[in-house]
């Protein structure tokens, strides 16, 4: 199941979304190396991150999956929101120096293929930076958060797919050691329990996050891939070209 863009955005305006996004943003932090004049692309619901990481960028996109939905970001300036299908990203090769992935591979088709062509669109130094659920945490088990939803990772799964879609990783970081609880007592103690949590217990951790760097091998020929996507116009009704051709 996809979580909507309007969940999403319901989520992290609550005091529990607020919270999940700062643990977030600490983990994310520990990960994210300077890179100067970068070009910033997040995939998925990256919207909170990308106002704090994305201030000192040569430019930042927010591109999001169809299937979940889009909103205009900035609020204050021109949009640079895109609905993109995850496998067929409108860029062209080497053209984005780092991409951060938020609520995306989870819900992706083949995340293999996701992270192909993440790796086609990054240049040769490019990074990745990738948050998933953590399949062995708690958020993963309860459907009232988006981390409930989706495919949920283990550190040894993410570790094979990145090494099979040509990407080392190279930092490793956990988030969300608080449990997901909606009581008002429960998150006074947040962050005693995610300090905790980063000491005594990481392996549970709500989400896992990675930082990988693309690797260059040499080209290989593949068969040319044709796209699985179906384009239907929104504002169309299907069946009036129809209608139309039989009443004429």
């Amino acid at each position: 199941m996809n979580s909507d863009i309007v969940d999403l955005r319901a989520f992290y305006s609550s005091l529990l979304g607020r919270l999940a996004e700062r643990s977030i943003a600490m983990a994310i932090s520990s990960v994210w190396p300077k890179l100067p004049n970068e070009r910033l692309v997040g995939l998925g619901y990256t919207l909170p991150w990308l106002d704090r990481f994305g201030v000192d960028t040569e430019r930042a996109f927010a591109f999001m999956p169809a299937t979940q939905g889009a909103v205009v970001w900035p609020p204050g300036g021109p949009s640079a929101t895109a609905l993109v299908f995850d496998e067929e990203l409108p860029l062209v090769d080497s053209s984005i120096d780092r991409m951060l992935l938020v609520h995306s591979l989870e819900h992706a088709e083949s995340p293999r293929e996701t992270l192909k062509e993440v790796w086609r669109v990054l240049s040769p130094n490019g990074r990745v930076v990738i948050v998933v659920p953590n399949r062995r945490g708690v958020w993963a088990r309860f459907e009232h958060t988006p981390f409930g939803t989706g495919r949920p990772f283990s550190r040894g799964q993410l570790n094979e797919l990145l090494r099979d879609a040509n990407f080392t990783p190279s930092a490793w970081s956990e988030a969300l050691l608080f449990p997901p609880s909606k009581r008002r007592f429960m998150m006074r103690f947040h962050n005693i329990l995610e300090s905790s949590g980063r000491r005594f217990w990481p392996i549970f951790s709500g989400v896992v996050v990675v930082e990988a760097q693309k690797r260059i091998y040499q080209g290989l020929p593949v068969a040319k891939r044709a796209s699985r996507r179906v384009f239907v116009p929104v504002l169309s009704p299907q069946g009036a070209a129809t209608r139309s051709r039989s009443d004429g």
